[in-house]
């Protein structure tokens, strides 16, 4: 689960005569992830493809371009028909005739209606004018302009300018206006023109229309109704073609895709004149079987052998093991110096992780595919992330939406990511459910703890004055989790550079890092200097009132403490030995596990927020211990309780009260629960939404950021066997 599937690299040789058949028996196989022959070999060539190659690329683009244009998805076809190349011949070509002649109309249709659009939003001013269009132009001697812009400077303008002889200024109530203006007698033309320049006049441009704008208008509405009927009537002869070539299209489509695959495998190939050499990454586990269907196909007439065998040893990179059965490094005519003949490639990742965990395959990839040499973090991300999570949130009604929510992504969907976040959400909605029972929350209300623990439940989340105490329990709880994260990551961290560096690189480069964090942790947790240090840090875990988690812990001893300290400066002086440039990387002994605070900071947070929609609902009244309470069967008397004194009580259901917060619109008039309702529905949809925003994002940055830096890179290949899993065709 840690490390990918096994792989390894083979070698398929044969006769240029039985190529075909080769390429035929593996793509059936769909096992192969084909090397690029990479040239380097004396006497070898990059194979040629098949001679249909060309035709079914042309044909394979041409059906891919009509599926466009129809609008067809996989969707539309419900089951497998067999297509052969007669059949494309044959009935393709009427089929996109069509489509191309449906498709130029609808491209027409479409093109007027915009023009018809443009000259709706252009006559409007004019109707808003109430001119008829015919008034505004052809004259001999009047210029005329609409437009909008400040009528006072275009008078002023006017009435500045000296060829200007007489004018007039028609305006309307919504902002255009027009401009006439008779010229003096030796004035040359576009004096009007001449005039407006530098008042902002916004000229409109006058349709070319005899009668009323409004008749115009109702006449390019009528056009726009006619060519949206066209349109419609164009769109149900697309959807009527898609829906009866659909099932063809898609198969077309898929066995095209295959041709075209299996007619340019011979480019990754190396060939002579007479034979070839394919190779590629295949899972071990799958040689034997590979080879046996290869050789019950054509017999001796093709090789089929393990070049190597991918494992990790170290030598800083992935080993390539040569292994017992072949090992060959070269064919007979090459050069012996090393390699393979496609080349030397890294082999691809094929991650190794069971049903539970492979949907927070989503996450790490999000980052980049974990190479074939290091850990893949998934299964680790799968344990963390959701407890994260479902820590800062913690509520059994926010976490049954989210589990709701999970569960309708991953099985109403087909695609792989959406799958994969809903079985991450569905995940992060179960822990949020487990530490809301343990809080005794449902949508920030407590009568679950009342419920189930008789209003003391096992955690509390510190936000109530009562429990203060336990916010700071969670800032170290955040810490020592931090400790537990950040020391696993430096663990496999400290595995790898063993493995693949040796045992110093090891020790300096990682274990540098966790004697010095845990050592100044340690030092941080003990009595030394206990005066200078928050009080917390000494009574979280103790016992008492002010003890969070009754654990009779105080504090490491001074002698423990000095142990420490002297571990922390061990580390950082091993940071001197790695490189001067890593020395001040040691704040990161403090900073990372510092930087986990964000968890207790995230639920207080969140729970600060749900408090207050459902106080504002509720309404909220403080008792003599200092404990709040929801008004949920009532409230005290909100008179009696501010008329009260110091020190005085109101009692009420059995508690003594000292203050009121808040009445709560539950408890007001028919408005007011109205409002509250309103307010307690989107209140709690807000938070729900915000814990994705808070809780998950800044799970993914403890992931990201301070676990994956410490180890992980990065970087590796997807397996992408040579073959095709057929959705709407079968084979000929």
């Amino acid at each position: 689960m840690l490390r990918p599937e096994q792989m390894s690299k083979l070698s398929v040789t044969g006769s240029k005569r039985v190529m075909g058949s080769v390429v035929e028996t593996v793509h059936g196989l769909n096992l192969l992830h084909v090397s690029e022959y990479n040239g380097s070999w004396e006497g070898f060539e990059q194979g040629n493809p098949e001679a249909e190659a060309e035709w079914a690329s042309e044909k394979l683009v041409t059906v891919r371009s009509v599926e466009s244009m129809l609008g067809v998805t996989d969707d539309d076809a419900e089951g497998r028909r067999i297509v052969t190349d007669d059949a494309i011949e044959e009935q393709f070509p009427e089929i996109r005739d069509e489509a191309n002649s449906l498709d130029d109309r609808r491209d027409e249709l479409r093109d007027e209606l915009r023009a018809v659009e443009e000259r709706i939003d252009g006559v409007q001013p004019f109707v808003d004018l109430g001119f008829d269009l015919d008034l505004l132009s052809g004259y001999d001697n009047l210029e005329v302009a609409v437009g909008e812009s400040d009528a006072g400077e275009v008078e002023r303008a006017l009435l500045d300018n000296d060829d200007v002889n007489q004018f007039d200024i028609e305006t309307s109530d919504d902002g255009p206006f027009a401009v006439f203006v008779y010229p003096s007698k030796h004035a040359e033309e576009g004096v009007l023109e001449e005039a407006l320049v530098g008042t902002g006049f916004n000229t409109y441009e006058v349709p070319e229309f005899d009668g009323a704008p409004e008749s115009y208008l109702r006449e390019l509405e009528s056009e726009r109704q006619q060519l949206r009927s066209e349109m419609d009537e164009a769109a149900d002869d697309i959807d009527r073609l898609r829906h009866q070539h659909a099932e063809f299209l898609l198969a077309a489509e898929e066995k095209l895709s295959v041709d075209v695959q299996k007619a340019e495998a011979p480019l990754s190939f190396a060939t002579t004149e007479n034979a070839f050499i394919a190779e590629g990454w295949i899972p071990t586990d799958e040689y034997t079987a590979f080879k046996s269907a290869l050789t019950d196909e054509l017999g001796d007439s093709v090789d089929v052998e393990e070049v190597e065998r991918a494992s990790f040893k170290s030598d800083g990179d992935t080993h390539h093991e040569a292994v017992a059965d072949g090992g060959r490094t070269a064919p007979p005519s090459a050069s012996t110096d090393g390699g393979t003949a496609i080349g030397s490639d890294d082999p691809p990742v094929i991650q190794d992780n069971n049903g539970f965990v492979q949907p927070f395959e989503v996450l790490v990839r999000a980052v980049s595919r974990p190479k074939y040499n290091e850990f893949d973090p998934t299964a680790l991300v799968f344990l963390t992330f959701p407890a994260f999570f479902g820590f800062m949130i913690g509520d059994l009604g926010y976490g049954l939406l989210y589990s709701a929510i999970g569960g309708f992504l991953y099985t109403n969907y087909d695609s792989d990511g959406i799958k994969s976040m809903g079985g991450v959400t569905l995940s992060a909605g179960l822990f949020t459910m487990l530490f809301g029972v343990l809080y005794g929350e449902i949508f920030g209300l407590h009568i679950l703890g009342d419920m189930l623990f008789n209003g003391n439940p096992p955690l509390h989340k510190g936000l109530q004055p009562a429990y203060s105490h336990w916010a700071t329990a969670w800032v170290l709880i955040s810490a020592i989790a931090a400790l537990v994260h950040l020391n696993l990551a430096y663990l496999i961290g400290f595995a790898e550079e063993l493995e693949f560096h040796g045992l110093k690189a090891a020790v300096l480069e990682k274990g540098s890092f966790m004697l010095g964090m845990n050592g100044l942790w340690i030092f941080i947790f003990s009595r030394v200097g206990a005066d200078t240090k928050p009080e917390f840090i000494f009574t979280a875990f103790a016992s008492g009132e002010e003890a969070a988690f009754n654990l009779g812990f105080t504090g490491f001893s001074e002698i423990v403490g000095y142990l420490g300290l002297a571990m922390f400066l061990v580390g950082f002086a091993m940071l001197f030995l790695v490189g001067i440039g890593e020395v001040i990387e040691v704040f990161d002994m403090l900073v990372n596990v510092l930087s986990y605070a964000r968890l207790s900071a995230v639920l207080l947070a969140k729970a600060g927020m749900a408090f207050v929609v459902n106080l504002l609902f509720f309404g909220v009244w403080v008792d003599e211990k200092g404990a709040w309470h929801y008004g949920l069967e009532g409230m005290p008397n909100a008179e009696a309780v501010a008329a009260l004194g110091p020190g005085e009580t109101l009692s009420y259901h059995g508690e003594e009260v000292t203050d009121l917060m808040f009445g709560g619109l539950y408890h007001g008039d028919a408005a007011s629960l109205i409002l509250g309702i309103v307010i307690l529905i989107l209140g709690h949809l807000l938070v729900l939404a915000l814990g994705v925003t808070s809780a998950g994002l800044q799970s993914v940055r403890l992931e990201y950021y301070e676990f994956f830096s410490k180890f992980y890179d990065g970087g590796g290949r997807a397996y992408e066997p040579f073959g095709y899993e057929r959705v709407h065709s079968n084979d000929e």
